[in-house]
């Protein structure tokens, strides 16, 4: 009997693949960085060839790792950065460009003319989005502009663009299926998210034409086949979703009123609202949550924050500061607080609630007592406060303050933060006893789709708590954090137009 299931989980600084067994246990595990590429300041790009070829590498490295054999597999799983674009060859199977990452911000003019002429409402209305460079529409624009003869090619259909999951699903198929899940579609600023469908309106908005689009299928759907030759066995793939959507399902959130907090290069705070698409005053997003071919889609508000895990790369291999990631804690801890140290991490602008393309990165209080350790302890909470900021958009938009929040990613094993996170929400943060989330996610709707687990209530009473942080600050000492996190926004922002 097949009852492994293998999820891809495909990073942005990193591909990964994880085996679980039909308890939604991990057995098997491989992991692989990759290069980034900054070609110019403000862009970021990925090779999607290496992107392929670390995940095949992951794919294999923990079916090995697990001790079982392709043919041992019930399904796949794909999760995904989102919004990162790639055009390749429907003949070759080529990519045409390096993929232009979701955190690239080449298009922020582009966006700002359209915003100009009135078309962000519109937008905002059918997609959910925002008007901004994150989305994929204006990087695909932004190809078929810049490179001879490629706007010509995708209108006969030589060219097909996707998301990442789509670049997987195509070169696992060996190219005979090309498909998106709802979720990751409603991330391109170009699929109506109560239609469920690619919209006219918004494609000739951004003059991209329909023959380039994947179709789109609920989450659970089987997407195809794999080509035996990438695993010696053909294996079906049952279900793919954007990573954000992912870790909600790993932390069983089907339900309004749930929400989480996945802590990766950025934090991306969600919150289940159930069959309404709620419209966000306050600078978040309405996003597709999850749709399975039982149920017809489930929405979620989100924030998304562009630097959080990165600013801790930044302090790694940009300063120096640390060797590794995990040495962060012990140095912040340190210090008792930041020593009036407030760092804003605008490497690629502001993301939610500011949605500001052109803000840059800011330290704010700086004296000659600074040390190493005040600057490690101002980044972990400039994580926290970019998430208390999101947290108090959604109180605003939902009129129902957080609960709880459940949070997952690899910053979510750093107690302090976690401390740091609860102080700075006022209400409990929850750390599941299974951290990675993303993944489990994605395995969990490739096992419901293929019968490893009979629906989403089997996965959500899999779910178990390991360890619950309470606020240990009073609201006086909560007010003086924010005001002083919102005067260095404001110094980041004027950073801008300097």
């Amino acid at each position: 009997m097949r009852r492994y299931v293998l999820a891809l989980d495909q990073g942005t600084t990193s591909s990964r693949a994880i085996v679980y067994d039909e308890r939604g246990e991990a057995r098997g595990l491989a992991q692989r960085e990759f290069a980034q590429h900054f070609p110019q300041p403000g862009w970021v790009e990925h090779d999607p060839e290496e992107i392929w070829q670390t995940q095949l590498a992951t794919a294999h490295g923990a079916l090995a790792d697990a001790r079982i054999a392709p043919r041992d597999l019930a399904a796949i799983g794909i999760t995904n950065q989102r919004e990162t674009a790639i055009v390749w060859e429907r003949d070759s199977g080529r990519a045409v460009y390096p993929a232009i990452v979701w955190q690239d911000r080449r298009t922020a003019q582009r966006c700002s003319e359209m915003g100009s002429r009135g078309l962000g409402e519109r937008i905002a209305l059918l997609s959910g989005l925002r008007l901004d460079p994150y989305f994929s529409a204006t990087k695909i624009d932004w190809l078929l502009e810049n490179l001879p003869g490629l706007r010509s090619r995708a209108d006969r259909g030589e060219l097909a663009f996707g998301t990442v999951d789509s670049w997987l699903l195509w070169k696992l198929t060996g190219g005979k299926e090309h498909a998106t899940d709802v979720t990751n579609a409603s991330r391109t600023l170009l699929f109506d998210i109560e239609r469920l469908s690619w919209s006219e309106e918004l494609l000739a908005a951004f003059h991209i034409p329909r023959a380039l689009l994947p179709q789109v299928m609920p989450s659970t759907s089987r997407f195809g086949m794999t080509d035996a030759q990438v695993f010696g066995a053909a294996i079906p793939i049952h279900g793919i979703a954007g990573d954000q959507q992912a870790a909600l399902v790993g932390q069983a959130g089907f339900e309004a009123g749930i929400a989480k907090n996945t802590y990766g290069t950025g934090s991306f705070l969600m919150l289940h609202t159930g069959e309404r698409v709620v419209r966000s005053t306050h600078g978040l997003l309405a996003t597709v949550a999850l749709s399975t071919e039982a149920h017809r889609a489930t929405y979620a508000l989100e924030g998304s924050i562009f630097v959080t895990g990165a600013a801790v790369q930044w302090l790694r291999d940009g300063l120096g500061i640390i060797a590794s990631a995990a040495e962060i804690e012990p140095l912040a801890a340190q210090v008792e607080d930041s020593g009036g140290v407030t760092i804003v991490p605008a490497f690629t602008g502001l993301g939610a609630p500011h949605w500001n393309p052109n803000a840059r990165g800011t330290i704010v209080g700086l004296t000659r007592g600074t040390t190493r350790a005040h600057l490690a302890r101002a980044v972990l909470e400039a994580i926290a406060l970019q998430s208390a900021e999101v947290a108090a958009a959604m109180k605003g938009d939902s009129g129902v303050p957080l609960k709880e929040l459940r949070v997952d990613g690899g910053a979510a094993a750093n107690d302090l933060l976690l401390q740091l996170q609860a102080d700075a929400l006022g209400c409990d943060v929850v750390r599941p006893a299974a951290l990675e989330s993303t993944a489990r996610g994605a395995a969990f709707l490739a096992g419901v789709g293929a019968g490893v687990w009979r629906d989403l209530e089997d996965v959500a009473s899999r779910w178990r708590s390991d360890k619950r942080f309470t606020p240990n600050v009073g609201d006086a000492r909560r007010s003086e954090m924010m005001e002083r996190w919102k005067a260095a926004i404001r110094a980041a922002t004027a950073a801008s137009t300097s």
